[in-house]
């Protein structure tokens, strides 16, 4: 079987262009170095290596499972042809194998047998080669009239020596003519198919370490769903709602903010910040994360109230009745009606107050003085019999007198300031990270989210000056997304109406960036966000002269 391989298939002269295509090789390794995507990479190492050898044709494969070699990229000058990579067009053809079915080497197709071999295989005329199964390749030329004759097939190695492409030219050109590669070409070709090789395998690095990165972050995120499935939708709803509102100030071309643009480092170094905005949750006990009602802890203690005041029920009862004996012993039963309706009356009072100590559980957005009042009154105005038989023992005690009176909400003082604190670590957990230079801004950006535009806000009281459009992005989205969620366990998701209500009135009062509420209002990120993530009786049609801070065009415009 003949073989044409590495060998010279024309007298080596003197070309006068080596010098300057050696010099346009070199430009060539610096342009692939820099280019970011995998699929303009390939397309560009194709058109390269088609370029600095002349070729009218080529092919780019890639390898995988080590099994097999498939069309990545087909460029063919002279018929116009061009599939795969940027043109989002398939390309139609099976992948080469580089074994057969009973396990031997696939050594009749010249890609497999460049592989197999580790060789570059050089062809001047597939039409008169022998040794290899140039059958598709004639079965192409009788469908298009095209001659596929010089073949040049070169291995492409990354650093460590393995095999993780093939580029194969067809058809170098010399003036109209179509001539074999020459020794040139192939050295030229060989260096190129290093290099690309070399930066195709540090671009996959890249991409799966970022992979490896963001898989680290879900798992983080993963950690605080298992803890509370309540937080876990957030984590991954803020960063949704962050890029929304982004890529619209992104896309404003007037206005404070028609100078904010982002690439695509910046996208995805605001991608990470927002996956990451919460990681400190981590550290935050669960029984506060998910105190649903107000004496919530491990278990809500509205229970124990339920069970005191039925033995205060049963007390009134046993009272009625004892009083009901002495009567019938002293021969006086005129008082029973009497004490029929006292006892009435008291377990009326008693199951009015049971009601009210429940709907005071649940948390509210606004508890009024008068009702902080009444819990108090009811938590010593009752007295009762405890587990330590001490029969003037107050209802309530201090610490459930206190999460019933909570003013807004279901967390006390102290359980907000718990609750405040992971931003704290999550800023100092973020903080220690070695940060790479194009995600530098990661904990900024995460750790600005309740931050407020007037400097009121925590843990640095930084005001808008300090803070990056990014950081007063997500602070927009963090609030957006708790309004509007529906799978939190103190609060029912509220409408569109509701969330842009009060999200308004926080722009007016200095709570969040006026510039990106304008923002959010005019492209419409509410409507696209909820769209995605609110339930359909969440997405209520939106009066924009009834929500506070509407700009005054759009207002104008409908």
């Amino acid at each position: 079987m003949t073989r044409a391989l590495s060998k010279p298939v024309m007298s080596d002269s003197t070309d006068s262009n080596l010098l300057s295509r050696l010099t346009e090789l070199n430009q060539i390794g610096i342009a692939l170095s820099r280019e970011k995507d995998t699929t303009r990479l390939l397309e560009a190492i194709l058109v390269a290596a088609k370029k600095i050898t002349n070729a009218d044709g080529g092919t780019l494969y890639r390898m995988y499972n080590g099994k097999e070699l498939r069309f990545e990229i087909m460029l063919t000058d002279s018929l116009g042809i061009a599939m795969g990579g940027t043109t989002g067009r398939p390309i139609p053809y099976p992948p080469v194998s580089l074994y057969k079915d009973d396990g031997a080497p696939n050594e009749s197709m010249v890609v497999a047998y460049s592989v197999l071999h580790d060789e570059t295989v050089n062809i001047p005329d597939a039409y008169t080669e022998q040794g290899y199964d140039f059958s598709g390749t004639k079965s192409f030329d009788r469908k298009t009239g095209y001659r596929s004759q010089s073949f040049l097939t070169v291995p492409m190695k990354d650093h460590e020596g393995e095999i993780i492409g093939v580029l194969q030219l067809i058809n170098a050109k010399q003036r109209d003519t179509i001539v074999p590669f020459s020794t040139a070409d192939r050295n030229l070709a060989e260096s190129l198919a290093s290099q690309a090789a070399v930066a195709l395998t540090n671009r996959l690095l890249i991409i799966q370490l970022e992979k490896l990165f963001e898989s680290f972050i879900n798992l983080i995120n993963a950690a605080i769903d298992d803890k509370s499935p309540y937080t876990g939708g957030h984590c991954q709803r803020v960063p949704m709602l962050t890029m929304m509102l982004a890529e619209a100030a992104d896309r404003t071309g007037s206005g404070p903010l028609a100078d904010f643009k982002m690439s695509d480092k910046d996208r995805y170094e605001l991608k990470i910040a927002g996956m990451l905005h919460d990681c400190g949750k981590v550290t935050t006990p669960v029984h506060v994360v998910d105190k649903a009602t107000k004496l919530q802890t491990i278990y809500d203690r509205i229970g124990l109230i339920d069970t005191r005041l039925e033995v205060l029920k049963r007390d009134a009862e046993v009272r009625m009745l004892r009083d009901k004996l002495d009567a019938l012993e002293r021969g006086d039963k005129s008082i029973w009606a009497e004490l029929d309706a006292r006892l009435l009356a008291e377990i009326k009072q008693l199951d009015a107050d049971r009601e009210f100590l429940r709907f005071c559980n649940i948390g509210s957005e606004r508890m009024a003085p008068e009702d902080q009042q009444r819990v108090a009154d009811i938590g010593r105005g009752y007295k009762w019999r405890d587990v330590e038989g001490d029969q003037n023992a107050p209802f309530l005690t201090d610490d459930e007198i206190k999460n019933l009176a909570i003013r807004s909400g279901t967390l006390t003082d102290e359980e907000r300031r718990i609750i405040n604190h992971h931003i704290e670590v999550t800023i100092l957990m973020l903080e220690s990270l070695p940060w790479p230079r194009h995600l530098k801004n990661v904990p900024e950006y995460a750790g600005g989210h309740h931050e407020r535009m007037d400097g009121k806000g925590y843990p640095r009281g930084l005001t808008r000056e300090q803070m990056s459009v990014q950081a007063r992005v997500m602070g927009i989205a963090d609030i957006f997304e708790a309004l509007t969620a529906k799978d939190r366990p103190y609060k029912k998701g509220k409408t569109l109406t509701e969330a842009l209500t009060i999200l308004g009135k926080f722009k007016l009062n200095g709570h969040i960036d006026p510039d990106l509420f304008d923002i959010f209002m005019r492209e419409h990120v509410y409507r696209r966000y909820a769209e995605q993530f609110l339930d359909p009786e969440q997405i209520d049609e939106v009066d924009l002269s009834v929500i506070p801070g509407v700009p005054e065009d759009l207002l104008a415009h409908g």
